[in-house]
């Protein structure tokens, strides 16, 4: 098994797709690699329906269907989208240097937008909610 920080974008966007790669390969900077990939192969909105769909496929296969998080999904698209328009990055490597925040999990960038409250609630899980924490910069 490859590691999936070895993988080419097209060999982790493939095996992401039909869900070949290993679930103990994709963590958290495998899913904003993913997502930073959809966002600049298929911009936005488009990002926004594609990789939602792509990741339920994903966590169906694994067996990890009650994960997946709208609001956490799109918050991350919305970020990605953010920082690649205002400093855009030829390349993963590029963007996850200029973006260290969004590849870390705990603490997430996501807790200087949304309340504990918010983002663990039933609503968050299954719709976009909006930032609630008091302040929309992530910087």
């Amino acid at each position: 098994m490859i590691p999936a920080v070895m993988l080419t974008d097209d060999e982790l966007l493939t095996a992401f797709r039909d869900t070949s790669l290993p679930s103990e390969s994709f963590h958290h900077e495998q899913h904003v690699r993913a997502a930073w990939l959809f966002v600049t192969q298929y911009g936005m909105p488009e990002a926004l329906r594609e990789f939602p769909t792509a990741l339920k496929r994903f966590a169906d296969a694994k067996g990890a269907t009650t994960l997946y998080h709208t609001t956490i999904t799109w918050a991350y698209l919305l970020l990605i989208h953010e920082r690649q328009t205002r400093e855009p990055a030829r390349d993963w490597p590029t963007f996850a240097a200029a973006n260290p925040d969004l590849l870390q999990w705990k603490p997430s960038v996501l807790d200087r937008l949304y309340t504990r409250e918010t983002l663990t609630s039933e609503v968050a899980k299954r719709v976009f909610v909006l930032p609630d924490a008091g302040t929309f910069s992530t910087r």
